[in-house]
């Protein structure tokens, strides 16, 4: 029994006792390096203001990803599991710290090993729609509650530009036409648009103008 003992605790040295769970993503370490973690976000701060990224600092964060955030869909996709959702256009501390570590990032090297996991084509429908909704929120100007209609035509071609959605095109190119009635796009009209270019079709036929509760903007 001594040596039945002792083989089950060399079994358990080698290979571990299946007691503890390593974080997923980044380093796969059985603990997160927080100091790492705070470093790395403090290189992207600035001195007014220690306790957030700005665009500024996500800028230069794209930078060190070899990243353009124009035009990169995947930046957005970043913000989005990184949970920064307290203010438009930048990131807390405490969400910075918290998005880590539920990802396991601590270093450049493990936010560059995420990258290629960070296309919207993982998403499912349930996620992409709260990924939808986040991107107007993060893109939004301090407390502005609308977003002008040419951000809103990039942010639209850069989300949707690759799930063949049959009504994008038309859709810009209505917004890109319309006057001052459109010049700033709601929360509501931007949720709008993706439950409507999901229930219907590209000829329209399923689409009630008189009896259906969709925004006046999407009856135009």
């Amino acid at each position: 029994r001594k040596r039945a003992a002792k083989v089950v605790q060399q079994d358990e040295t080698m290979w571990g006792s299946g007691k503890k769970k390593t974080k997923s993503g980044g380093s796969g370490k059985n603990s997160f390096n927080s100091a790492a973690c705070t470093a790395l976000f403090n290189k992207y701060t600035t001195e007014d203001d220690p306790f957030s990224i700005s665009m500024e600092g996500i800028g230069d964060l794209c930078d060190d990803l070899e990243l353009d955030p124009t035009v990169d869909i995947r930046v957005l996709v970043l913000f989005f599991k990184l949970g920064a959702n307290a203010k438009p256009g930048e990131i807390s501390q405490t969400e910075w710290n918290k998005g880590c570590e539920d990802l396991g990032l601590e270093s450049i090297d493990d936010f560059k090993k995420l990258i290629p996991s960070l296309d919207t084509g993982f998403m499912d429908h349930d996620d992409f729609k709260k990924f939808f909704k986040f991107v107007f929120q993060f893109s939004r100007e301090g407390t502005n509650k609308t977003i002008e209609k040419d951000m809103i035509v990039a942010l639209l071609q850069m989300v949707l530009c690759d799930r063949n959605n049959v009504h994008l095109n038309p859709f810009c190119e209505f917004l890109n036409k319309s006057g001052e009635e459109n010049a700033r796009i709601s929360l509501d009209a931007w949720q709008s648009f993706l439950s409507f270019s999901l229930e219907t079709s590209e000829g329209c036929e399923e689409y009630d103008m008189d009896g259906g509760a969709w925004p006046v903007l999407i009856d135009e």
